[in-house]
């Protein structure tokens, strides 16, 4: 099984249980601190091409940053702008095996990987 990467935050109790809950079944993870190593542009286009949902899940509406924007959570391109800008707006935890990738809300959700 290819590795996953799970983009993580571990101050976050979700991303914690997602990484708990990988290496629990032995799956090889390479973990990234996304706030200490944010996503480039490219890496963020391609992120969420191989993402399940809609963008706007994407979004953690509640934080300030994203509220001062007054930006529009179904419009690609203002959410990548926002999320390059503060990629503290980001959702997670994320996982992602390469070909898919899966917001981890709630964290059983990155377990679709698996199968």
């Amino acid at each position: 099984m290819p590795a996953i990467t799970l983009l993580h935050n571990p101050r976050c109790s979700k991303s914690r249980e997602a990484l708990a809950l990988l290496e629990a079944r032995g799956i090889e993870v390479a973990v990234r601190r996304y706030l200490d190593e944010p996503l480039d542009e490219a890496e963020l286009r391609a992120l969420i091409g191989r993402l399940e949902g809609d963008i706007a899940g994407l979004v953690r509406r509640k934080e300030a940053e994203w509220k001062a924007l007054d930006a529009d959570t179904n419009d690609p391109e203002q959410v990548i702008r926002a999320i390059l800008d503060h990629p503290r707006i980001m959702e997670r935890p994320i996982a992602d095996d390469g070909s898919r990738a899966v917001i981890g809300r709630p964290p059983e959700a990155i377990l679709t990987l698996l199968a």
